[in-house]
């Protein structure tokens, strides 16, 4: 009895949708029917959900990346040798030392702490003398030898400053010890007196924030015993 019931209610309902001119095969506002609307509506859901294959197919290589970068509009070809290796960049005019050895050259060792030559991180040695990279531009310096904190030594082969920095706890939280290393390896050439106050002022433009002084002079000057 139910069944005949159900049918007879189905029957009902599709006159009454004929009585006012509803056909669900006809399209809906004489675009789309409500079974092709929903259609529609799930392969949108799913064309939303699949990954972009067309956009990563379509990017640009990273070497045309780097051919588009080079052409740059404002740049200027330099050649800069760092720890004994040559580089060609295409720069910007205004790029400091400092940042075209972290950005550029991948070559992080040396530190921006002032970013306004006050305070030593950023010290590197250019044909054999300490400078302060962030107050140079790289243009600058394209017939340069220019030293790293990376081109004085490395695990395994240090240089006797860097080797006399760890036995003295030269350093806290070693930030500054790459610029403080710098200057003592160049402090080895220059003239500085024998006591630890000529330490103190040939070390004067090299800030640690830590405090860390009384072992940085006893690291410099175990190393010019040893030098």
């Amino acid at each position: 009895m139910a069944k005949h019931e159900s049918d007879a209610e189905v029957d009902r309902v599709t006159n009454e949708q004929s009585a006012v001119g509803i056909d669900e095969t006809k399209p809906l506002f004489g675009r789309v029917s409500r079974r092709s609307f929903l259609s529609h509506l799930g392969a949108a859901g799913i064309a939303a959900t699949a990954p972009p294959l067309l956009g990563a197919t379509s990017s640009p290589p990273a070497l045309a990346m780097q051919d588009t970068a080079s052409s740059v509009e404002g740049t200027v070809p330099v050649k800069l040798r760092i720890n004994g290796e040559d580089h060609q960049l295409q720069l910007d005019p205004r790029t400091t030392l400092l940042d075209c050895l972290r950005e550029n050259l991948n070559l992080p060792g040396t530190k921006k702490g002032c970013d306004h030559g006050q305070c030593g991180a950023c010290t590197v040695h250019v044909n054999g003398r300490r400078v302060n990279s962030c107050l140079s531009f790289a243009v600058m310096h394209p017939n340069d030898e220019i030293t790293t904190i990376e081109g004085i030594g490395q695990p395994g082969h240090l240089h006797p400053m860097q080797a006399a920095f760890v036995e003295h706890d030269g350093y806290q939280c070693g930030y500054c010890t790459s610029g403080q290393i710098m200057s003592a390896v160049a402090l080895l050439k220059e003239p500085v007196g024998p006591t630890d106050d000529d330490v103190k002022q040939a070390m004067y433009g090299n800030i640690c924030r830590c405090g860390a002084y009384p072992n940085i002079i006893a690291a410099v000057q175990h190393a010019r015993r040893q030098a």
